[in-house]
């Protein structure tokens, strides 16, 4: 059984330099989003993103709220070994590509076991997370607004 954590990715950020120039403006780790294993990447205030703002993004503590903000987010996620995540749903488009391990997907009617590899589609149905693999598994994650499915968000 490997539960180490894994390293952290590198986060790339491009924009314009004072010329106007294409430029990287960011080469680093991620903005932790203080526990729950989560990092920050980039998020924008609202859609569409205003790319004219060349500055970082302020590091700011992981809640559901900042989710249903109306902008986007782009995200790495590591789920430790017997990670079990309560049932909700989101008023939100989640984009999630499996980089490490593997995930059980929980739904409603049965549950799908997700590999570095994969990719999701979640849709704001009511779902769950658990990792039974006894490794680290990491996913990038890009969130979007949405309007509701079924009843809508329960956090």
């Amino acid at each position: 059984m490997n539960d180490a954590p894994l390293p952290p990715p590198r986060r790339v950020i491009t924009g314009l330099d004072a010329q106007g120039k294409s430029c990287v403006l960011v080469d680093g780790p991620p903005l932790s989003l203080g526990g729950g294993g989560g990092a920050m990447a980039w998020r924008s205030e609202a859609l569409p993103a205003d790319n004219a703002v060349q500055q970082d993004i302020t590091p700011v503590p992981f809640d559901f709220d900042l989710m249903h903000g109306g902008g986007s987010m782009f995200m790495v996620m590591d789920y430790p070994p017997g990670m079990q995540a309560f049932w909700h749903a989101t008023d939100t488009l989640e984009y999630i590509a499996m980089l490490h391990g593997e995930i059980v997907l929980e739904l409603e009617t049965g549950e799908v076991t997700l590999r570095a590899g994969d990719v999701l589609a979640d849709r704001g149905v009511i779902h769950s997370w658990r990792n039974d693999s006894g490794k680290v598994a990491r996913a990038a994650i890009v969130i979007l607004p949405a309007l509701p499915a079924g009843k809508g968000r329960t956090v």
